[in-house]
């Protein structure tokens, strides 16, 4: 989740389904010798839109399973065990961490084939788990599926965060200098998978690293492997809470700037 520090704009999804009839109409009856490029974009039209449906539904299954288990009995627990624990020191150095994350991206993204991304080639932006995407355009899905997302992504918002601490932080106490800096890396990396720019994935590594220190600082003075996966996870919940709160006000913004 921490790669949803990239754009924060209005979500755009479904409407690309249909095809722009106009252009038909306007067509003259000689269009018919030169129909070919036409033809073929509107095949890759309904072929992209596909695909983002496939997206947005199996994000959207991801998240529904997140919600049950933050609602299930033990999800419940291991959440107010993180948001219980959430302490100032968790919270002061977030914006610092995605300012830095910011203008990494920003940088990165300027090398050639660092901007690309699977999910904006769809026409999404950002993160898929906000459900942003050109298709819904002027349609009721493109605030409905940015709405439900956020609904089941908030409860689960701890669990997804202790979920990543322990792929990629539980077990660091044991590792070389070299192989956490490569943990690192693949923590952003990883967001490439899921659809973010390489270059804003690349720039996440600095959440991990802010991550990693977290949970390093915590077995150094607890000697407690499960409560330094704890400690990562409340800083890592709390950095992707801001970044969640960050886009919940600008889409609101935006939306009273053009109502």
């Amino acid at each position: 989740l921490a790669s949803n520090s990239g754009s924060v704009s209005k979500s755009h999804a479904i409407s690309g389904l249909l095809v722009d009839l106009s252009v038909v109409a306007a067509c003259r009856p000689d269009c018919s010798h030169h129909h070919h490029p036409y033809t073929q974009r509107v095949s890759a039209q309904i072929g992209s839109d596909a695909l983002t449906v496939v997206v947005l539904g199996f994000v959207g299954f991801r998240l529904f399973t997140g919600l049950k288990r933050s609602l299930a009995n033990d999800g419940r627990a291991l959440t107010k065990r993180i948001v219980r624990g959430l302490r100032w020191r968790h919270v002061w150095p977030v914006p610092i961490v995605l300012t830095l994350v910011i203008a990494a991206a920003t940088a990165l993204v300027q090398v050639p084939g660092l901007r690309w991304g699977w999910w904006s080639a769809l026409g999404g932006d950002g993160n898929p788990v906000f459900g942003s995407n050109d298709s819904t355009s002027g349609t009721v899905w493109e605030w409905l599926v940015p709405v439900a997302f956020m609904a089941m992504l908030v409860p689960a918002l701890p669990l997804f965060a202790y979920a990543e601490e322990r792929m990629f932080r539980a077990g660091a106490q044991h590792w070389s200098r070299s192989r956490r800096a490569g943990k690192v890396l693949q923590f952003g990396l990883v967001h490439a998978l899921i659809g973010i720019p390489v270059g804003t994935a690349l720039a996440l590594s600095i959440g991990g690293a802010y991550f990693m220190s977290a949970y390093l600082r915590s077995y150094a003075k607890h000697r407690d492997e499960g409560e330094a996966t704890l400690e990562s996870a409340r800083a890592h919940t709390a950095y992707n809470a801001l970044i969640v709160l960050i886009i919940v006000v600008a889409t609101i913004v935006d939306t009273v700037a053009n109502a």
